[in-house]
C-alpha cells in the first residue's frame, strides 16, 4: 500500500523535563483503518497535532507521501493540507457565519480557484448530509450536527488522512450510529483514518490495526486480535477488552466475533 505519513524517532515536549512524546515511529499508508487508544496524558492528541503540524516536534523526522519534511512554512502547510484533524470538540474549530461559509473557509485559505472552492464546498456539503443547514448557524446546531460540519471542513481541504480526536464523545446514539457511516464511507473510498477513543468496543468493531499510547510512548502496534489478547497490557493502560471480544471467548468462538450480529449468528446456528 502506498506510504502516506511516516515518523521516525519523534519527540516533542511542553516543558523539558517532562516529554510528551518520546521517540514514537511508525508509518500510514492508505486505506488503513487504525484505532489509538491510552488513558488521559497518555500523549494521543499531542500526537495528532505533531503529524498534523500544529506542532513542531523537538528532534525526529516526518515524511509525507515519501518526502522529508524540514520544518520551513511550506512543508507545515503541506502538513495541514494533506493530514486532517477533527478535534473532539467541534467549537474548537468552527469560525464561520453559515454552515457554508464555514466549509469554504480551508480551499478559500488556500487560494484555490473560485470554482474549484465552491465544487469543494458543494461536495463536502453532500458528504456530511448539509444541505437543509447550509444556511444555519453552526454555533445553534447540535452536538452531532456541529460534528458533521467540522469533518465536512477537512473534508473541503481534500485530505490524504483524516485524524479524529474521540468523535463520538457527547453524542447520541443516533448521531454515533451516522458517525460510523460515514466512517465507513471514508474507508471504502481509500481514506486511510486514525481514531482516538476510549471505546475498546467500537476500537474492536470498526479497527484493522490498533496503536496504544502510554505516557507519551508508542508501546504497542498489532493487530485488534493480538492487541486485545494481552491481558497485562491491558490493565497497565488501563484498558478492558471489549464485551463482544469476552463474550466470544467464553463461547469458544473462533474467529472472535466483531458484531451483535456475528455473535447472534453463532447462536442461533450452535446445537441445543
Amino acid at each position: 500500500m502506498k506510504e502516506i505519513l511516516r515518523l521516525e524517532n519523534i519527540y516533542f515536549s511542553y516543558e523539558k523535563k517532562h516529554p510528551a512524546l518520546e521517540n514514537i515511529s511508525l508509518r500510514v499508508a492508505e486505506g488503513e483503518r487504525i484505532a489509538l487508544l491510552g488513558n488521559n496524558g497518555a500523549g494521543k492528541s499531542t500526537f495528532f497535532l505533531c503529524c498534523n503540524g500544529i506542532l513542531k516536534p523537538d528532534s525526529g523526522n516526518i515524511y509525507l507521501k515519501g518526502q522529508k519534511l524540514t520544518g520551513n512554512r511550506k512543508d507545515t502547510l503541506a502538513l495541514h493540507e494533506n493530514v486532517g484533524l477533527i478535534f473532539q470538540d467541534s467549537d474548537h474549530q468552527i469560525i464561520g457565519s453559515t454552515v457554508e461559509t464555514e466549509i469554504s473557509f480551508g480551499p478559500m485559505n488556500l487560494k484555490l480557484a473560485p470554482c474549484e472552492i465552491k465544487e469543494r464546498t458543494e461536495k463536502a456539503i453532500a458528504d456530511m448530509d448539509l444541505k437543509n443547514l447550509r444556511t444555519r448557524a453552526p454555533q445553534y446546531l447540535s452536538g452531532g450536527e456541529k460534528k458533521r460540519v467540522a469533518i465536512a471542513d477537512i473534508l473541503a481541504m481534500n485530505p490524504s488522512l483524516l485524524l479524529l480526536d474521540e468523535p463520538a464523545s457527547c453524542l447520541d446514539s443516533a448521531n454515533t450510529r451516522l458517525l460510523e457511516e460515514n466512517l465507513e464511507k471514508f474507508s471504502l473510498r481509500g481514506f486511510p483514518l486514525i481514531i482516538a477513543t476510549h471505546d475498546v468496543d467500537f476500537a474492536w468493531k470498526w479497527a484493522k490495526r490498533i496503536l496504544i499510547f502510554h505516557q507519551g510512548r508508542l508501546i504497542a502496534d498489532d493487530s485488534p486480535e493480538k492487541i486485545f489478547a494481552r491481558k497485562s497490557l491491558l490493565s497497565m493502560c488501563g484498558l478492558a477488552q471489549p464485551l463482544l471480544y469476552q463474550t466470544g471467548e467464553l463461547l469458544g468462538m473462533n474467529p472472535l466475533p466483531k458484531t451483535m450480529e456475528e455473535l447472534s449468528l453463532h447462536i442461533s446456528s450452535s446445537p441445543a
